[in-house]
């Protein structure tokens, strides 16, 4: 089946302390949201991918590109005022045949094993959504009211979460509603079954200062 990556970036560096955004900050030399494009081409560089911003970083990222000789063949899309108007334009880029990947630009230390089992999954089921488990206790605090929770059963959402192409399309196709936090609500606010996968606990989304130093060990 054809394979689409929709991979979006709207941050702003507020939590990073930065006035560039944190998708254009460099992790050992090289742009986050540049390391996580190029984890799509190196698992498969037939993957049509598609990068979602806001329309006044368009420009900056062309420079990147330009300055870091960034060739893998990509659209850049302008994204919306929310992240579920953002996927929905990336949506309008790509054909309706296939699965899709949508991605958060800043995690890039994306695995080829971790990329292979997605794309596995939703080809064959329709959806998957990439978790991993909880390692910490739990607890609900509610003022002076508290209730310890199974971890066991609690589990961390990831991205890429990879659709079939033509139903998310389908799906996205409404207005947008607070409650849509990622494309997996959507789908299954919609009636759709969710099917899973395993994460990777390095597959961090870098949002802050301590997240960036721990990517450059990682990586």
């Amino acid at each position: 089946m054809k394979r689409y990556a929709i991979i979006v970036a709207g941050g702003k560096g507020v939590r990073m302390g930065n006035d560039i955004p944190k998708q254009f900050l460099l992790l050992n030399n090289k742009p986050i949201l540049m390391r996580s494009l190029e984890a799509f081409h190196s698992f498969d560089a037939a993957i049509e991918c598609v990068i979602v911003l806001p329309k006044a970083q368009i420009e900056y990222w062309d420079s990147l590109c330009k300055q870091y000789g960034c060739t893998i063949p990509h659209r850049v899309v302008e994204g919306g005022s929310e992240r579920f108007l953002s996927v929905r334009n990336g949506l309008q880029a790509i054909s309706d045949d296939g699965v899709v990947a949508v991605h958060d630009g800043v995690r890039p230390l994306l695995t080829e094993t971790m990329l292979r089992e997605g794309f596995e999954t939703a080809e064959k089921f329709g959806s998957a959504i990439p978790y991993v488990d909880s390692v910490d206790s739990l607890r609900i605090i509610n003022g002076d009211q508290t209730q310890t929770l199974d971890r066991s059963q609690i589990k961390r959402i990831q991205t890429p979460q990879i659709f079939n192409a033509r139903k998310l399309r389908s799906i996205m196709n409404v207005d947008y509603q607070p409650q849509f936090t990622d494309e997996a609500t959507v789908w299954e606010l919609a009636g759709e079954k969710l099917h899973f996968y395993k994460g990777d606990t390095k597959n961090i989304k870098i949002t802050t200062p301590e997240d960036l130093r721990m990517a450059e060990v990682l990586l």
